[in-house]
């Protein structure tokens, strides 16, 4: 595997003969107990709106959105689309290859949204960008934009876009 860093072109995002991984991490939400049961909070929703609505102009409407079953999950995916696909096995404390065999990395072709948590998220970047450092932690309401080719053997992983909702 190998990896690079690409730049951001506005004009398109998909190509053929790729699949793009969309790593989300939940907006903020609430303190409390049970885990799974934590809302967002107001400024979450806000973070889950402007979010979804930068993924909007730029997700081909085919794009499969898997969710991890935590009401902040389910919440944030919900500002993007309402016919996501929950998922028990990318939830709190799954591991990268939980994420990665939901998505069928790396032979689907299209375009997938993981809506799920940290440190699962930074740990996927990190597997599949080896220049990225263990132990990154991807911010509340935040999107990495993952490209994977495929050039004959060669799966070479380039990370397109890091969006935080701060930015929009």
């Amino acid at each position: 595997m190998s990896c690079r860093i690409d730049d951001i072109h506005e004009a398109s995002f998909l190509v053929r003969n790729t699949m793009d991984l969309i790593l989300w991490r939940h907006a903020e939400a609430e303190d409390g107990f049970p885990d799974t049961a934590r809302r967002l909070t107001e400024k979450g929703l806000d973070q889950a709106k402007r979010m979804s609505g930068w993924l909007k102009s730029r997700l081909p409407e085919n794009t499969l959105v898997i969710v991890s079953p935590a009401q902040r999950t389910q919440q944030t995916a919900a500002a993007l689309k309402s016919d996501f696909v929950t998922n028990a096995e990318i939830g709190p404390g799954a591991g990268v290859r939980n994420i990665l065999a939901a998505v069928n990395w790396p032979n689907l072709q299209d375009a997938v949204v993981i809506v799920g948590h940290q440190p699962t998220l930074g740990e996927v970047a990190s597997y599949l960008i080896p220049v990225i450092p263990p132990g990154l932690s991807v911010k509340k309401g935040s999107v990495w934009w993952i490209r994977c080719q495929k050039k004959d053997s060669i799966i070479e992983s380039v990370l397109h876009a890091v969006i935080y909702p701060e930015m929009l």
